[in-house]
């Protein structure tokens, strides 16, 4: 049976594997990571605009490796044994002592940039397969009552991009059909202003009639309340933002990652409970949760697990040695991480092939 899946699956799907990447500098590693990405966005997107975006993290990700390739060259990527060309080095005054402006290349500073480059994009890919496969009005049905004011700011922002892209195909269309298929900057000017307009007025309808149907409007509430509410759910995000820091850097105490992040999660959730009081919501349609989801979700999280598992007993195998240079190596425990990251690309139901915008 054809369905989407739960958009709050996919989201964990992509954390458990951008966890898992950001684990590891084995270039090997990484690129079977963005390529167990790549497949499942391939098999299981929609025809959606937000899905047509993965295209997009990809270019961003290249352009991440090549900007720290290029910076490594730039500044000091002589250290090393192994030189591999010389550039004209440009003297810098005494007060940038330790500066160094072109000059020898090493490839083990080339490959230090390169590793670090990969890890970054892929953590990157893999939050832009979320994006592309999870609906994001649906997924903002999940924000918490507490939340609701802000969810509803979010989903008018989120609904520029997705219009702003198909204003574009429509325009274009329109500009077919009258014949006027030029191209350059006298096209560019001839699209881009109808497109805006067009996006600004759709979105600016939708919050027009969000806020006729009383979106975000709650009763009077004591300001005790506001206050702690506030309190209390800052101070978790920030708890939950410092404990996923830890989590993704390995060189943090072990007390900044996930008791942090429980702690943070705790606080967070309190103060949603206590905030979410005031607001009344009804759900037309909820998304269910089922096996596939399940399974989803677990296969991020069991990527991202063995991924943990691997640095604690075979280190030197996620991180290739700069000094002497050896070659990467792929062993067990990350190629199963990265099966169970391809495996949703089979164990969820096939997309329905006429739902870019599914009825929220």
């Amino acid at each position: 049976m054809t369905r989407p899946l739960h958009p709050a699956a996919w989201w964990l799907w992509a954390i458990g594997l951008a966890t898992a990447a950001s684990r590891t500098t084995n270039p090997i590693v990484l690129a079977l990571i963005v390529a167990a990405a790549g497949c499942v966005v391939a098999r299981r997107r929609t025809d959606a605009p937000w899905a047509l975006a993965f295209r997009l993290y990809l270019y961003l990700g290249a352009l991440i490796v090549a900007s720290r390739l290029l910076f490594r060259v730039l500044f000091g990527g002589g250290g090393g044994t192994h030189v591999l060309f010389t550039l004209p080095e440009v003297p810098l005054p005494a007060w940038a002592a330790g500066i160094r402006l072109f000059g020898p290349v090493a490839a083990e500073e080339l490959l230090g940039g390169l590793y670090d480059g990969l890890r970054l994009a892929a953590m990157l890919i893999c939050l832009g397969a979320a994006n592309a496969l999870a609906n994001p009005k649906r997924l903002l049905k999940l924000v918490p009552a507490a939340l609701y004011e802000a969810g509803t700011a979010v989903i008018v922002a989120l609904s520029v991009a997705p219009q702003l892209a198909e204003s574009v195909l429509r325009v274009r269309r329109a500009r077919r059909l009258r014949g006027g298929a030029g191209k350059g900057v006298h096209a560019l000017r001839a699209i881009l202003l109808p497109v805006l307009a067009d996006a600004l007025d759709r979105s600016l309808t939708l919050a027009a009639a969000m806020d006729s149907r009383g979106y975000a409007r709650a009763g009077t509430t004591p300001r005790p309340v506001r206050l702690a509410t506030a309190a209390l759910v800052v101070g978790g995000l920030l708890g939950v933002c410092a404990g996923v820091y830890g989590l993704l850097d390995a060189t943090t105490p072990r007390a900044l990652g996930l008791p942090m992040l429980a702690a943070g999660g705790a606080v967070a959730a309190a103060g949603m409970l206590l905030g979410g009081r005031r607001v009344t919501r009804s759900r037309y349609r909820p998304d269910p949760w089922r096996l596939p989801e399940t399974l989803t979700a677990l296969a991020g999280i069991g990527a991202g697990a063995l991924l943990f598992a691997t640095a604690t007993v075979d280190p030197a195998n996620l991180y290739p040695s700069l000094s002497p240079l050896t070659w990467p190596q792929l062993t067990l425990l990350p190629a199963l991480a990265v099966a169970l990251a391809v495996a949703p690309a089979w164990l969820t139901p096939p997309v329905p092939t006429e739902t870019a915008e599914a009825p929220a």
